[in-house]
């Protein structure tokens, strides 16, 4: 027989063969998600007592963003998981299993609870599928708390495996009086092509093995409060709502905002700040919650609010309905917190002190990376003269990834080391090796290397205790509270005073998840 093949055909089967490689190579990466998952439901309010047990599962559920259906994860089947209430100071345990296809952990973020169910690498071994875990977790401080995996979050949690903790006061006169509460998670997701990293059609734009975008982080491209890009918080004219903003994204920080309607933060990761101050919008960085009241008086939408242009987020849709009760009296004055300040006073003699320990914040970078208009030999040696990757970006923030795109979407955990250097032994990140005093308030300095290779900001987050932030390059900051994540500016300098109150082994890692991947944590005792 006569082989009739063009060289354009034979073109075509070495290009469907090539293809045909490439499917099971993605094949091979992805996990063996249930491709018929239930679809996501709505997250519900759990209210547990002192001694209440719950059982909480990871799983894979199906979802829909802008009319099409990915492959998702889940706590009890919603994205968010359930708002879980509890009193101030009691105890709970927490049934966990994981019905997922991938090994995890539950991190109860900002909790200061028993080293041992910290739900970090320092304190537990993966819980791997079908796994479980019990976790015993306290609750001695108010305020807005939420849950996460530990391992690869990069990836979990960019799937929606996120939940909060709403802890209530003690003192019921603790926070001023609202007609309600409402918890909002501010979020964003990377959908490339109508994907995220699994849809139903299996396509896959993160890796399952191994994290990528480690340079800048993985910036989402849709907006989501609570898991919904288009969002609607329904209100009456005339009512004060309190926000509990908790920002889950991996890497994006959030300047939000209300125009037009007037805005007062109250509270920040751990309780309520020493006063009530009127803010025009409020940063957020990655794990970070603010707690904020807004007086409604008309329809409004939620904005992020940054120098790159305004994004709407989501709507306020108010209505004429009478809302009985008006708290606009107490919401016009500024309320100073006595708790506050009062657990404040033991640590202010330690404000001026010298530093006990200093770290800087850098990056390496192997191998030769091209794109992003750059083609350079990237060194090795954690920093460069004005920055490689053309200095510190406005106002000390990295917004978004859109002007070295391609240099990010390149990177990966070899290719990118960032680094928390102990600037008085030089050792970096799980090589640190601290040991602290219980009761004795420790005085760290965190630097932003300007210089460094790619200056970002990293928000900066301890496990298992609090802190203050005390100064911003030298600057005294006059209105404090407590804090277990700072977001350090690029080229910014922080002093904070840690409240080394919790004994145990625990993690203090930035909270760009893919810089977690890269190496960027360190484990501290205290005695």
């Amino acid at each position: 027989m006569t082989n009739t093949s063009s060289p354009l055909s034979a073109g075509r089967q070495f290009f469907f063969a090539g293809l045909v490689i490439v499917v099971i190579a993605i094949i091979a990466a992805i996990p063996a998600f249930n491709r018929s998952a239930p679809l996501a439901k709505a997250s519900e309010i759990v209210e547990l007592k002192n001694g209440d047990t719950y059982d909480l599962v990871m799983d894979e559920v199906t979802k829909e963003i802008n009319g099409t259906a990915y492959a998702m994860l889940a706590y009890n089947g919603s994205i968010p998981g359930p708002l879980i209430k509890i009193a101030q100071g009691a105890e709970v345990t927490i049934n966990f299993k994981n019905k997922s296809a991938i090994p995890t952990m539950l991190h109860s973020h900002g909790v200061r609870m028993d080293n041992a169910f910290d739900g970090s690498q320092s304190t537990q071994k993966e819980i791997p599928p079908s796994g479980s875990f019990t976790y015993v977790l306290k609750f001695p401080d108010a305020g807005m708390y939420w849950y996460h995996p530990h391992v690869r979050d990069d990836y979990a949690q960019e799937l929606g495996a996120y939940g909060q903790y709403l802890v209530v006061p003690e003192d019921e006169n603790y926070w001023p009086p609202v007609n309600r509460e409402v918890a909002l998670f501010l979020d964003d997701i990377l959908i490339e092509d109508g994907s995220t990293s699994l849809t139903t059609s299996g396509k896959i734009n993160i890796s399952a093995k191994k994290a990528d975008r480690t340079l800048m982080g993985r910036f989402g491209n849709v907006m989501l409060i609570n898991g919904e890009p288009d969002y609607v918080l329904n209100a009456q004219k005339g009512e004060v709502v309190r926000l509990y903003l908790t920002n889950a994204a991996n890497t994006r920080p959030f300047n939000f905002a209300i125009p037009g309607t007037k805005m007062k933060l109250v509270g920040g990761d751990s309780g309520a700040y020493e006063k009530a101050q009127w803010v025009e919008s409020v940063l957020i960085g990655p794990s970070e919650r603010a707690t904020m009241d807004v007086l409604v008086t008309e329809n409004a939408a939620m904005v992020n609010q940054t120098p790159d242009g305004t994004t709407t987020l989501g709507t306020i849709a108010a209505s004429d309905e009478p809302i009985g009760t008006s708290y606009a009296i107490e919401f016009n004055q500024l309320q100073e917190n006595v708790a506050t300040k009062t657990s404040i006073d033991p640590f202010r003699s330690y404000f001026t002190k010298e530093p006990d320990k200093r770290v800087a914040l850098t990056v390496d970078m192997m191998g030769t990376m091209a794109g992003g208009g750059h083609g350079a030999r990237m060194m090795t040696n954690g920093s460069m003269m004005g920055g490689m990757m053309g200095g510190v970006p406005e106002e000390g923030i990295e917004w978004d990834d859109s002007d070295t795109s391609m240099m990010n979407h390149m990177s990966n955990a070899d290719s990118v080391k960032w680094n928390i250097i102990d600037q008085g032994t030089g050792k970096k990140n799980m090589d640190i090796d601290w040991t602290f005093k219980k009761g004795e308030p420790v005085k760290i300095r965190i630097t932003n290397d300007a210089k460094s290779m790619h200056p970002m900001q990293h928000p900066i987050h301890f496990h298992g205790q609090r802190f203050l932030v005390v100064s911003r390059d030298g600057v005294p900051q006059r209105n404090l509270v407590w804090k277990d994540t700072v977001l350090v500016k690029a080229g910014e300098t922080v002093d904070i005073i840690l409240d080394t109150s919790n004994p145990g082994t625990w993690m203090a890692h930035c909270h760009i998840l893919e810089h977690i991947e890269a190496g960027m944590m360190l484990t501290f005792k205290v005695e």
